[in-house]
């Protein structure tokens, strides 16, 4: 069946629907009645030959093929979108143009506020979809062309264009009643014997797990979590320690109730960097994004003063002075 053939509005209803999970809902968001949504949940439904929603108890679930449909329909959306609002110039403060970003929650947590202060200025019509990063993502090319960037720590081999957005180190975080910490330290040995909350995106490492590899210290991983952000409630009243970056461990450290403390290691970089698909590179207002990332990303940048120099290191018995940092 031809495109001709289908109204692709039902594809704007198909997207609400499957988003949604929910006829009233979705009718809402398009400021649709009830009824025009259910009899377009029905064409759908005739169309895939497949339930598409399905009730479980009292809520609604997507069946396996909606589930696969859901991701195809919104970058087709987008696309489709984007086609209709592309044009030679780009005047963000005209613009009502839709970006996807993809980031970890870390990212989300210490950048998309100041994005979003200097977006409302500058290009007030401009819409953000930011995404979370789920397994899968870091390996493959499909994800940079279904969105304008990704934003992950520099070194995975991601495909296409990459830029070094900002800068960050990892600290230990842990209760700050831990009897291991003596005069607001840990030493090597603690993070040898301590069990870690340690969190896990995609395949790869954090530069920190790889430091302590470098140092000989398996971390007897105790939790994981999918992300950095819950880390620090995690650590807060247990005798965990975690390695998160320290922006975002200043952001919660005070109603977590945690403390941030050195590593008793030199500093161990975390530089996170955006990725794009070569295909939008010379788009006009994919540039524009670029650059207000960047700028956003450099504001935050200023230098954090070096938590521990070597000879402060050498904490006890434990001394490192041929440590390297892995990058």
């Amino acid at each position: 069946m031809g495109l001709g053939a289908i109204d692709l509005n039902l594809l704007v209803a198909l997207e609400a629907l499957l988003e949604e999970k929910n006829v009233t809902h979705a009718g809402v968001r398009l400021s649709t009645s009830q009824s025009a949504m259910s009899g377009s949940l029905a064409r759908l439904r005739r169309h895939f030959n497949d339930e598409l929603l399905v009730r479980v108890g009292r809520e609604y679930e997507l069946t396996p093929l909606a589930e696969r449909l859901l991701p195809v329909v919104q970058a087709s959306l987008y696309k489709a979108e984007e086609a209709l609002t592309l044009t030679r110039r780009f005047d963000p403060q005209r613009s009502r143009q839709r970006f996807s970003l993809v980031m970890s929650d870390y990212v989300m947590t210490v950048l998309v506020e100041p994005l979003l202060r200097v977006m409302a200025q500058e290009a007030p019509g401009v819409r953000i979809d930011f995404h979370p990063i789920v397994d899968g993502q870091l390996e493959t090319e499909t994800h940079l062309r279904c969105h304008d960037l990704m934003l992950v720590p520099l070194g995975y081999q991601l495909p296409g264009v990459s830029e070094a957005v900002m800068h960050d180190r990892f600290v230990c975080l842990v209760d700050p009643g831990n009897p291991r910490l003596v005069d607001g330290r840990l030493t090597l040995r603690d993070l040898a014997e301590m069990p870690h909350a340690a969190c896990s995106i995609g395949k790869s490492q954090t530069p920190a797990d790889r430091q302590l590899e470098t140092l000989g210290i398996t971390a007897r991983v105790q939790v994981t979590t999918p992300g950095f952000s819950v880390l620090p409630l995690v650590v807060t009243g247990t005798d965990l320690v975690a390695l998160v970056p320290e922006r975002l461990a200043r952001r919660y450290e005070s109603f977590a109730a945690c403390a941030v403390v050195p590593t008793p290691f030199p500093d161990v970089p975390l530089i996170e960097a955006m990725y794009w698909h070569n295909n939008r590179h010379a788009d006009p207002a994919h540039r524009w994004l670029r650059e207000t990332v960047r700028r956003v990303g450099a504001s935050l940048d200023e230098p954090l003063p070096r938590q521990i120099t070597a000879a402060d290191a050498s904490h006890g018995e434990h001394a490192f002075p041929e440590l390297t940092v892995a990058s």
